[in-house]
């Protein structure tokens, strides 16, 4: 039965994204509506299972194993600043709006302050494609959100944790978190430098079929078991890994192969899965509220790092490309609220309705992104005529 739902996800996700990408919009879209549309919520033809969520995790990190192979890491040096004005924008005003938005929906000021860090996580897996599709992924701009998404992931984490703690939340130590993440940070940069490479050139050197991808992948998800046990996004860790490839001589035949085998099976089923996963149960009776919620969600993010890449620089039109991309909130609020549900910060009802602002946000975020950088292009072309 897998094998068959394997089989309708794929083309129903590819016919999908052919269509949004004729009506203008990035096909990521399309592949997470028609998802939507599969999924209970809809048709019921596909219902989430164990087995999908692994192949949807494979889709994720492959994504931004290509994304950290496609980065230009001097690029990603310069755009330092800018990255963090972007990332500490995108969290403080989320997380403040967030928190008086809670105070004013009556929930304790311990749930309010959580409400307000669940609007402050970012995941830019959904922004990695759509870049990808406008080819700006190499660009400054594109640079600037891969580096404000790592620092979102650490420091909300680090909020979380000391706001967990306050509450009483069991097993949270704030400095074991904290060296436990900055050990990763500083194995994973000496790996980088050091061990990849000779590990990449000794494991190819094995009489095997297909060295080169298997010694890639295996240091991919290696780095992404190593980020997610130590409390960093397991994306991340795949992110630093495509870096480390990208430095050595296997860099383009590990990109072409990986992107083949990505883009065919497990990427899409990662998009389609975002939308068979969603449920709308009550969606009715909690309506205002997520409407509330999704607008809060959009606005901050996009106005908070938008308004860090103007100060760090950039022109309007890439400010808002930029606070476009860091509206999504994807796996890494859900792991959020999962932890809060858990605690008992939030309530099943607000899970829920958190459940869905993520899909709103994750669904807004490809065309708010087409509409700002197309801009940005009409901009640029306009002032080539002008010269």
């Amino acid at each position: 039965m897998f094998i068959l739902q394997l089989a309708l996800i794929i083309i129903a996700a590819k016919l999908a994204g052919g269509l949004s990408a004729k009506l203008g919009q990035p096909s990521v879209l399309g592949e997470i509506i028609v998802g939507v549309l599969l999924g209970p919520s809809v048709f019921g033809l596909i219902s989430a299972s164990d087995t999908l969520s692994t192949f949807s995790t494979i889709g994720v990190i492959l994504l931004m194993f290509i994304a950290g192979l496609e980065t230009d890491l001097d690029e990603f040096k310069r755009s330092g600043k800018s990255s963090a004005y972007v990332g500490f924008g995108g969290i403080i005003v989320p997380l403040f709006l967030g928190y008086f938005t809670g105070i004013m929906m009556d929930l304790s000021n311990m749930q309010s302050w959580f409400l307000g860090v669940m609007l402050s996580a970012t995941s830019v897996s959904i922004s990695v494609q759509t870049l990808k599709e406008m080819n700006q992924l190499k660009t400054a701009e594109g640079s600037v959100i891969l580096g404000a998404a790592v620092l979102d992931d650490v420091v909300v984490m680090l909020i979380l944790a000391i706001l967990m703690s306050f509450a009483g939340g069991g097993e949270v130590s704030l400095t074991t978190l904290v060296i436990k993440k900055v050990l990763f940070f500083v194995v994973s940069i000496l790996f980088a430098w050091k061990v990849v490479p000779w590990a990449m050139n000794k494991f190819t050197k094995l009489p095997v079929s297909e060295a080169v991808i298997s010694s890639a992948l295996i240091i991919c998800f290696v780095y992404a078991f190593a980020a997610e046990y130590t409390g960093v996004a397991n994306i991340i860790g795949a992110y630093i890994a495509g870096i480390a490839i990208g430095l050595t001589k296997f860099k383009q035949e590990v990109f072409e192969k990986v992107e083949t085998l990505s883009y065919s099976i497990f990427v899409p089923v990662f998009f389609a899965y975002i939308g068979i996963s969603a449920e709308f149960t009550g969606i009715l009776e909690n309506l205002g509220l997520i409407i509330l919620l999704s607008f809060l969600a959009i606005l901050t993010k996009f106005v908070g790092a938008g308004v860090g890449a103007k100060l760090s620089g950039f022109g309007w039109n890439s400010s808002m490309g930029i606070g476009s991309a860091m509206v999504s909130r994807g796996e890494v609020a859900l792991i959020v609220a999962s932890m809060g549900l858990a605690s008992n910060l939030i309530t099943k009802d607000l899970f829920a309705t958190i459940i869905v602002v993520v899909i709103v946000t994750t669904v807004v975020t490809p065309p708010m992104m087409k509409w700002s950088f197309k801009s940005k292009e009409i901009e640029m072309n306009s002032k080539a005529v002008n010269q």
